[in-house]
C-alpha cells in the first residue's frame, strides 16, 4: 500500500472501468450484507432461541398463547421469530 504524505495523488480512469469497479464493489457489499431473517420458523430453530431441548416446551408455550405460532399444515407447525424474542425479553432480569 503506497504511502499517503501531503501530496496529491489523482488516479484516472476511463468510465467503463469506473462503472466495473463500482460494480464490483457493490457486489461484493452485498456478499457481506446478511440475509434478512425469516419471520415464521422452524421448531428447531425456536428450540435453539429459547435455549430448552423439548419440544413439550414448545407445546406448552403455545398452549399458555406464550408465543405466536402458525400450522399451515397438519404436520408443520411455524413459530413468529419477533414472538419468542418478545417472551424472552419479558422474561429477561435487570442486574442489580
Amino acid at each position: 500500500m503506497p504511502e499517503f504524505g501531503n501530496t496529491l495523488n489523482v488516479i484516472c480512469l476511463e468510465s467503463e472501468a469506473f462503472y466495473a469497479l463500482v460494480e464490483e464493489v457493490v457486489e461484493r457489499m452485498s456478499d457481506k450484507t446478511p440475509a434478512p431473517l425469516d419471520k415464521w420458523i422452524s421448531d428447531e430453530e425456536a428450540l435453539r432461541m429459547l435455549r430448552v431441548t423439548s419440544r413439550t416446551t414448545l407445546q406448552k408455550l403455545r398452549d399458555e398463547g406464550a408465543i405466536r405460532f402458525t400450522q399451515p399444515t397438519r404436520k408443520l407447525i411455524l413459530y413468529d421469530r419477533d414472538s419468542i424474542l418478545e417472551y424472552l425479553e419479558a422474561h429477561a432480569k435487570d442486574t442489580f
